[in-house]
């Protein structure tokens, strides 16, 4: 099969069927990581169901839309397995509000992720990333700000930079894409990521939610390549990740 994929359907709203399903109330709990048993299961990634290849520099994302695909799934299993853990996590300093408001963003990813786990496996059979392990070592679940003599990110620190990272990857990564289906469910993605980012940049420092860090002066959003965008995300990855290929 040809990594320039063409999903099975050419109509859009077939293709983003995975979005549009309701999550089954057990299901949520499993995702949202509900449970510490959920929540273990989510960080271990203790299932492989993949062909992923490995190389010299890591693990291969692969290439073409495929390689496009993948590269979106990884950030949202990293994504998915972060708010899990938010949520399954004691005495996180958090208010009621933000906790129920990281309850919903925990579901909006695990969504994502197994949106994108269903795209995968339906159009590119076997090409599909194993299942990651993310390393959240440098982040305390128990703060939700990092303080002047903490070494460890807050969770909102951390959300910060995953959301940030995240709206930045989609935009860098839109004229790779070379299926229209793809890129449409793309964008509705990243715009849900935008504005968990800009929720979480309030909450931190309200007034920044379109800083120039993020939005430049002419009034466009961050874009990221996935090579740069990997680099940083390794750091809170168990394997080596190989972005070189993807779009290619």
């Amino acid at each position: 099969m040809s990594d320039n994929l063409q999903p099975r359907s050419a109509d859009e709203a077939s293709f983003a069927q995975p979005l549009y399903t309701p999550i089954k109330r057990r299901s949520f709990f499993m995702y949202a990581g509900a449970t510490a048993g959920a929540t273990a299961l989510v960080l271990a990634g203790c299932s492989k169901d993949s062909d992923s290849t490995p190389v010299n520099n890591g693990i291969s994302l692969g290439s073409g839309d495929v390689g496009v695909l993948n590269y979106a799934y990884a950030l949202e299993q990293l994504e998915a397995a972060f708010y899990a853990q938010v949520k399954a996590s004691t005495n996180t300093g958090l208010s009621a509000a933000e906790t129920a408001y990281f309850s919903e963003v925990a579901a909006h990813e695990a969504i994502h992720r197994d949106f994108f786990k269903a795209a995968i496996n339906r159009d590119a059979p076997g090409k599909i990333l194993q299942n990651l392990t993310p390393n959240f070592s440098n982040i305390d679940f128990t703060k939700r700000l990092k303080s002047g003599t903490d070494t460890k990110l807050g969770i909102l620190d951390a959300a910060k930079a995953f959301e940030d990272l995240g709206v930045a990857a989609y935009n860098g990564a839109g004229k790779l894409i070379k299926t229209a289906a793809y890129l449409v469910i793309a964008g509705q993605i990243v715009s849900v990521e935008a504005r968990h980012a800009a929720y979480v940049r309030e909450l931190i420092t309200p007034n920044t939610f379109s800083s120039s860090d993020q939005v430049d002066a002419s009034g466009l959003d961050k874009a990221m390549s996935p090579m740069d965008v990997i680099a940083i995300a390794q750091s809170f990855v168990t394997e080596k990740l190989d972005a070189s290929t993807v779009g290619k």
